[in-house]
């Protein structure tokens, strides 16, 4: 196994989708995964264009987008390394639900319908496994789904704060203690919310005068999440 080939299935043991491989599948997912890299603000896909190829974060970040017929767009997710994006395409050859845009400059792997098909043809006991993977994956939408219809506002915000606190406490390898800053503004926390910008902004704004967060211009610093947390529910 080539240097690149390892590193390459390394990232893909990190995926949920392809975590309960075992090391010679993820060999094999490995070789027919392509490099791909994406400048800052690039579209990896838009919105309705078929659906053939499957994306994992190397390093960078992308966001997935929708947009109204007004004019307004709506982010839906954002994508950080070891995030996988356009995973249904492995399985369908549906139309894009939404568009994949870079928020700078990014690298990823790429794995072709085509190539999974052939993969999985050959050997069903993978076909199995990501299967059962993205099942649990849509279970636990479902899940979050239902959790969000019955929070409030303040809740859904504090919730998406605090899942991208723990997202770059990761990254970084940091612990639970100390500040941490995102980069985000309010119109994206809001969309991530399900909210207003004007409800997420008057929360936001409690939030810092009990001394929690700290805003900046595009940015934003996390000094207590424990009473972050106390938010949610």
């Amino acid at each position: 196994m080539s240097a690149s080939s390892q590193d390459t299935a390394a990232l893909l043991g990190r995926v949920p989708v392809f975590s309960a491989l075992s090391p010679e599948e993820l060999e094999r997912v490995a070789q027919v995964a392509v490099p791909r890299r994406f400048e800052a603000g690039e579209i990896v896909f838009k919105e309705g264009d078929e659906g053939s190829t499957c994306y994992i974060v190397r390093s960078g970040r992308a966001r997935a987008i929708r947009e109204h017929p007004d004019g307004r767009s709506i982010t839906l997710a954002h994508f950080a390394p070891g995030d996988i994006f356009g995973e249904m395409s492995m399985f369908d050859g549906e139309r894009r639900s939404a568009t994949v845009e870079t928020t700078e400059g990014t690298e990823a792997i790429a794995i072709l319908s085509a190539d999974m098909h052939r993969l999985l043809r050959e050997h069903p006991d993978i076909s199995v496994k990501l299967i059962a993977a993205l099942g649990q994956r849509l279970r636990d939408t479902n899940e979050r789904l239902a959790r969000q219809s019955f929070q409030t506002v303040q809740s859904r915000v504090a919730a998406v704060l605090a899942q991208l606190v723990e997202t770059a406490r990761a990254e970084a390898g940091q612990g639970s203690e100390g500040d941490v800053t995102i980069t985000t503004t309010q119109a994206e926390l809001a969309q991530l919310a399900g909210s207003s910008r004007e409800s997420a902004s008057r929360f936001l704004a409690v939030l810092e005068r009990a001394g929690i967060i700290t805003q900046g211009r595009g940015r934003l610093t996390v000094h207590d999440a424990e009473a972050l947390g106390r938010y949610v529910y």
